[in-house]
């Protein structure tokens, strides 16, 4: 499999390229662009969360942690709460993070058992999407296709890396197509796995416009998904 300077490199200069793009091509401001690309750069190394403990892995749930707790002060904001509170939620939010959540990992977690599959990456991009507040849409999806996108190179790498070659004989490593799949090996891994996926799927689409609960239509609520759901209007909020 390919090692952690492969995958923060590739992932790096994707963050790059996506973030650039972005703002030079589709008129998102710079910064947005930045956020967008670092969060490509950070998806590129969330599939190793569930690795065994060293140096990189403690670097990861550090930056992890420090963006989540980033999120839930400005959450906090946006929700009218005063700075202490704020801040409050942000020490808290690291914590869990980064010590909680490695030791439940380090726990149940298996290496390259469900984090390293295609449900998980769909689960990273619902959650940016889900956790970035913006009154555009399109900023969402920007922000969710970034972490979307460097968490897919962490599993296209690692398949890469799974072929060997020898002379003229090429030959596949027994880690081959476990990077790039739905289901693990594990039925509690699976369970649990498409558990979240599903919620997370059915909020986002909710959030997003697509769904409407049925306790909230009406007859004469218009419910198409156009209106809701995508334009790139109010992109720079």
């Amino acid at each position: 499999m390919a090692g952690y300077k492969e995958h923060i490199s590739v992932s790096g200069l994707l963050g790059i390229g996506y973030g650039s793009i972005a703002s030079v091509f589709f008129g998102f401001t710079p910064t947005q662009g930045i956020l967008a690309g670092v969060l490509t750069w950070i998806g590129g190394m969330l599939p190793d969360l569930d690795s065994e403990t060293g140096r990189p892995i403690k670097e990861l749930f550090s930056l992890t942690a420090a963006v989540a707790s980033f999120v839930a002060m400005r959450c906090m904001f946006r929700k009218g709460a005063d700075p202490d509170a704020a801040i409050l939620m942000a020490v808290v939010t690291y914590a869990a993070v980064r010590y909680g959540g490695s030791a439940v990992l380090g726990k149940f977690a298996v290496h390259r058992g469900m984090f390293h599959s295609l449900p998980a990456l769909i689960i990273a991009g619902e959650s940016v999407f889900l956790a970035y507040f913006s009154d555009s849409y399109a900023v969402k999806f920007l922000m969710a296709g970034g972490i979307s996108l460097g968490f897919l190179s962490h599993l296209i790498l690692d398949e890469v890396y799974s072929v060997e070659r020898k002379g003229v004989l090429i030959r596949l490593k027994k880690s081959s197509g476990s990077a790039l799949k739905w289901f693990g090996k594990g039925l509690f891994g699976n369970a649990v796995a498409y558990a979240i996926l599903l919620t997370l799927t059915y909020i986002t689409l909710v959030d997003s416009g697509v769904l409407i609960p049925p306790q909230q239509a009406t007859p004469t609520q218009e419910t198409s998904p156009i209106r809701h759901a995508s334009p790139f209007d109010t992109i720079y909020r």
